[in-house]
């Protein structure tokens, strides 16, 4: 359509929380908290008659975590000028708690939305919109937990440094489609300090979004203003734009974490003195706005398009940066939901308890990654002591995560340690779908001597002695067992001691006096054949070769080769990229120049060397062989391949001592199974949030196709065929190029000419500003495969994934 009416522009005036970033957490948390008192009280002089100049001023709260960190301060008459003020449409509420990263689980979320949604209901304001800032996207299942909170619309400020808007423009409103069918209404804006830029605060504003040849340094002056606002509109006209109208957002100082600024009504006014007719300016909330947008919509429904998919976030990358506490996290949020679903009505877990938990996940898994100068000048106590508070939230996450689960097992009859504990465990599957998985049953180091000579694992009711094999750990013996779980099933195991076996010499007694055993007796029927080139189980035949590594994988069932052919890196390689920076002050530039790659184009690439194969240990459940490589940047890196016998199963640690480089770097693990995602036969299956989403497939267009984070893991299916990756401790996952180059958007043709090779992205530290800046250090990333028939579905393949990585719960009974 062409526009023919007066353009009308919503300048919509908040704070963007940013926590972590300009100060310590609790600093910006009283910072939000006076930043409301100031609207209080810009609002007590408008209505006193004092200021009648800021008349029609209007706040947006951001975020509700200010809005609750507020109200637990606040006075009784504070408390109510604030509800007065949302019911009047001076305040404006969204649907946001904080802007969050991937990481945030559906569970998690969906809790965290319900704070939000709650208190719009107590008071009678039911909350229906949600703007989010600086983010570059959202998991699928994000906008179906918006939808069914209640919160019908979404305006977006994405800051495209390092990332991109969607859908190949900005300034635009589109359908955002979900698995389900249902529909988010979606504004793609301008970054959340474009209003300011444009010149809607009296003195300020700067370059950051418009380059053009106005001197701001002592900001934006009413005429260039002008000049802005005009050559913005002219260049929205001509770009096809369908709509009268768009929203600013904006700040009251040049920061995040800002307060409010009622001079902007100064500005406003003069202005719509001036050009009102033709233009006009309206402080506005979020539901201002929409309204437009959606009586709009109703007039003209051929200007809003629906896109359908998952919106891969560019920022998602800084988990990399700290995978050590990641994976932390990780650990802790699927503690988090064995709580919830052991003790769903909180009998024994209180519902504080609960609502702490979760705010410490939350913390963590909240945008911000540390202060902004932590690669400038890493060893700056201040950007240290912000480092440590940001990862604190994990820890203190993990720490209330197993107490509480600690407490529904006593009150479970967990038997805790005491003289004459009996050897027997109840085994339980806390959730909807069959777990397939080991059991691990841990023991005290003083009941080796009791069993090593020979044991059994026998069910308590049905007198079934089930295969175990025994390894002795750090304090202990770990027992492990395969076990097949229903929903919510329970068993009781007991361990006991047997006499041992008669030993003798046996006939085809191929392990030798040397006690070595190095012959390929192919004719030798057992459950495992190990060498130094090559695993063989009843379902496996695992292949590696010196320098190489792993470069054959069959399934034994069907004789399929499960590793690509067109793979460029052997199966678990380490791919280490390291960018040159001379100077400490290159340190920043070179990050900062790097754009939408992630390395510059002289990036140094060292590719894992296999060096030595050993067998750990062979047993009637599993066999390990370590593989051990040299790598640049790490001192130390090996993979433990655990086989198993009884079911098509590869569990794969990799172990690294990860040196400490300033420099910026990354460490990929190469997982070349599947194929390519550009024909029909192959579909690489990931959960964002829940929502099942084939990569480059499922995805809006125009949105970020070199990497995503996952929830639970990536499955491979074709055909009647799945391989499933289960990735507990490392989300981010790489599908693009590992070379510097133009990155590819979705929808372009060309990624049909891209592999799309699957890594796993372990750890980065990339970005010039708030990333940690060293990766140095010990870590143990863990990869769970298992393949073939029963994984020809995505919802069982995800599940299998989550049962993987969830474990067998398992505890001492009396």
């Amino acid at each position: 359509m062409t526009n023919t009416k007066p353009w009308k522009i919503y300048a919509i005036h908040h704070s963007h929380t940013d926590i972590g970033y300009t100060e310590r957490q609790e600093k910006i948390q009283q910072y939000h908290v006076d930043f409301i008192r100031q609207v209080l009280h810009i609002l007590r002089e408008i209505q006193s008659g004092r200021r009648p100049e800021w008349e029609g001023f209007k706040w947006v709260c951001e975020t509700f975590w200010p809005i609750e960190t507020f109200l637990s301060r606040a006075t009784e008459q504070e408390k109510e000028e604030f509800v007065a003020g949302v019911k009047r449409g001076d305040i404006g509420l969204s649907g946001t708690y904080l802007n969050m990263t991937e990481l945030i689980g559906k569970d998690l979320f969906t809790s965290m939305i319900a704070r939000v949604r709650d208190f719009g209901y107590s008071i009678e304001a039911p909350i229906t919109s949600a703007m989010t800032a600086d983010i570059n996207g959202f998991s699928w299942g994000y906008g179906q937990a918006l939808l069914d909170a209640g919160i019908h619309n979404l305006s977006t400020c994405i800051h495209t440094h390092h990332g991109m808007f969607p859908c190949w423009k900005k300034q635009q409103p589109f359908w955002w489609e979900m698995p389900s069918g249902d529909r988010l209404l979606t504004w793609s804006g301008e970054h959340y300090v474009f209003g300011n830029d444009l010149g809607l605060v009296p003195g300020m504003g700067g370059k950051y979004t418009i380059k053009d040849e106005f001197d701001m340094s002592h900001g934006a002056t009413f005429e260039i203003a002008e000049q802005r606002i005009l050559r913005y509109i002219e260049r929205l006209q001509e770009d096809g734009y369908a709509f009268n109208f768009f929203p600013a957002m904006f700040s009251g100082l040049p920061t995040d974490n800002n307060p409010p600024n009622a001079e902007t009504m100064t500005f406003i006014r003069q202005w719509n003195a001036k050009h009102g007719e033709n233009i006009e300016i309206q402080m506005a909330t979020l539901d201002d706005f929409f309204d437009e947008v959606r009586a709009h919509a109703q007039q003209h429904a051929e200007d809003i398009p629906v896109y359908r998919g998952d919106w891969p976030d560019w920022w998602t990358d800084g988990v990399g940066s700290t995978p050590k506490h990641v994976q932390v996290f990780r650990e802790a949020q699927r503690v988090y939901q064995k709580v919830r679903r052991l003790d769903p009505n909180c009998e024994i877990v209180t519902s504080e308890t609960m609502k702490e938990m979760e705010y410490q996940l939350t913390m963590f898994a909240e945008h911000t990654w540390g202060y902004h100068s932590s690669i400038s000048e890493p060893w700056n106590p201040f950007v240290q002591e912000l480092g440590l508070r940001k990862e604190a939230f994990a820890a203190n996450a993990s720490t209330i995560a197993h107490r509480a689960l600690y407490d529904i097992l006593e009150a479970k009859g967990d038997a805790l340690l005491a003289p004459g504990r009996p050897m027997k465990f109840k085994i339980h599957n806390p959730y909807h779908f069959v777990q397939e998985d080991y059991a691990h049953l841990i023991l005290e180091g003083w009941y080796h001597d009791e069993i090593k000579d020979g044991f059994e694992v026998r069910d308590i009711t049905t007198n079934e002695v089930i295969p175990s094999q025994l390894r002795l750990a750090s304090r202990g013996v770990i027992v492990t067992i395969p076990v097949t779980l229903q929903p919510s099933e329970e068993r009781v195991l007991q361990i006991v001691a047997v006499k041992p076996g008669i030993r003798t010499a046996f006939m085809n007694d191929y392990l030798a006096s040397d006690r070595v055993m190095d012959l390929d007796v192919t004719h030798d029927v057992k459950n495992f054949r190990m060498t130094s080139s090559y695993v063989e189980t009843p379902f496996v035949h695992i292949t590696w070769k010196k320098g190489e590594g792993i470069t054959s994988w069959v399934d034994k069932t069907t004789g399929q080769e499960l590793l690509r052919a067109d793979r460029q890196h052997a199966a678990f390689t380490p791919v280490y990229d390291v960018t040159p920076a001379t100077k400490v002050v290159e340190m920043t530039e070179v990050r900062r120049l790097m754009g939408r790659n992630r390395k510059g184009p002289d990036a140094i690439v060292s590719i894992g060397e296999l060096i030595s194969a050993e067998i750990i240990t062979q047993g009637p459940v599993y066999g390990i062989i370590q593989l051990t490589y040299k790598v640049d940047g790490c001192e130390h890196y090996s993979l433990f391949l655990t086989v198993y016998a009884d079911r098509p199963r590869v569990d794969v640690a990799v172990r690294m001592h990860k040196e400490s480089v300033w420099k910026p770097e990354n460490l990929y693990v190469s997982l070349p199974f599947g194929g390519s995602l550009s024909t029909d036969k192959y579909d690489l299956w990931v959960d964002k949030m829940d929502a099942l989403t084939r990569m480059r497939k499922d995805q809006l267009p125009g949105s970020l196709a070199d990497y995503t984070a996952v929830g639970e893991g990536a499955v491979y299916v074709a055909g009647s065929q799945g391989v499933v990756i289960a990735m507990p401790d490392t989300p981010l996952i790489q599908l693009g190029s590992l070379e510097h180059g133009y990155r590819l958007l979705n929808g372009d043709e060309k990624l049909e000419q891209d592999p799309a090779h699957l890594y796993a992205w372990v750890m980065n530290n990339y970005w010039e500003t708030n990333f940690s800046a060293t990766l140095g250090g010990f870590y143990e990333f863990r990869y769970f495969i298992t393949w073939g028939e029963n994984y020809s579905k995505p919802d069982a393949s995800m599940d299998a994934c989550r049962g993987m990585n969830a474990g067998i719960l398992a505890w001492r009974q009396h």
